[in-house]
């Protein structure tokens, strides 16, 4: 995904000179063609997320379109005075970028596992959230965050993810992509685990269970309609996200079906406990530890709908 971002950010700069990226002393192996082709318009400044946030801010409010890079949790988490007050309360015109959502970095331990960073930046007001499910996903949205004047958070995998969508898709902020029809039940997913709710999907079906998928990739504003016609046309709704169940898309979706729906429907978040992994390793170990591995998935669906599941 973060190779699908900056060369769409690369290609737009050559045609939008307001673009500006700004970096927390990382990540040269990804944003080295941007900082050689613009020199002018990229700053490293050091291991300094707080000055790069306030930094960016100054620098939109002067009329340019800035883009903090950094990953995990240090665009967010450590820098979130900065984001608050210098960012969404001027409605500064900055996007804040994180690559490693979830356990991308799980190999670094708690520090780096970014299991809260949607809760937090979908309760600032102003700020846009996204998390796209593909690197096709990445790279719309890289487009549509440019077109959009204002705060927003640009939250990536790592590395590595694969395309999930074969055609060109219809990505609108605020819009969620159906990426299966089902009747049955609905996948609600955001954010990497998009292949992971897939191939769920696709194990469902050979137990007779037809699934609709939904790549929520906007947090928010959040698809409520798509959310609603899929508590009225399917029987059991389930949100798959590599964040924490607290505040993340479950909480979202789980708000609006509290508010919105007359029709009682099976309801369950999928996610991280509300606690600090006690483990580090990789990322496919550490969802696998969480069942957010396909087989986890369909074990605690079988649970939930009190059938037996097969893998």
């Amino acid at each position: 995904m973060r190779l699908a971002f900056i060369r769409t950010l690369l290609e737009l700069a050559r045609w939008d000179k307001r673009i500006h990226l700004v970096v927390g002393d990382l990540g040269f192996g990804v944003v080295d063609p941007f900082a050689k082709e613009f020199p002018q318009r990229f700053i490293n400044v050091g291991v300094a997320e707080q000055n790069m946030t306030s930094i960016a801010a100054g620098m939109a409010l002067c009329g340019k379109m800035v883009f903090t890079y950094s990953i995990g949790n240090f665009p967010t988490l450590r820098c979130l005075e900065q984001i608050r007050n210098d960012i969404c309360h001027h409605h500064a015109n900055v996007k804040i970028v994180s690559t490693g959502g979830g356990f991308a970095y799980g190999a670094l331990g708690a520090s780096h596992h970014a299991t809260e960073d949607i809760a937090v930046m979908r309760a600032l007001p102003q700020m846009v959230v996204v998390a796209p499910g593909d690197p096709v996903e990445a790279q719309c949205a890289t487009r549509a965050l440019i077109a959009r004047d204002g705060p927003a958070y640009l939250r990536l995998g790592r590395s590595g993810e694969p395309n999930v969508h074969e055609t060109p898709v219809d990505f609108r902020i605020g819009k969620a992509i159906k990426v299966a029809e089902g009747s049955d039940l609905t996948l609600v997913t955001t954010g990497a685990m998009l292949h992971i709710a897939v191939d769920v999907a696709a194990s469902l079906t050979v137990n007779g269970i037809r699934s609709r998928v939904l790549s929520m990739h906007t947090i928010k504003p959040l698809d409520t309609e798509a959310i609603v016609a899929a508590a009225k046309e399917t029987s059991a709704i389930f949100t798959l996200e590599e964040h924490s169940i607290i505040g993340g898309l479950g909480s979202a979706v789980a708000e609006v079906l509290a508010e919105n729906c007359e029709r009682h429907v099976l309801f369950k978040r999928l996610g991280i406990g509300p606690m600090f992994s006690p483990m580090a390793g990789s990322q496919e170990f550490l969802r696998e530890s969480c069942s957010l591995s396909v087989k986890g998935v369909v074990q605690t669906l079988s649970t939930s709908l009190g059938m037996s599941l097969s893998c």
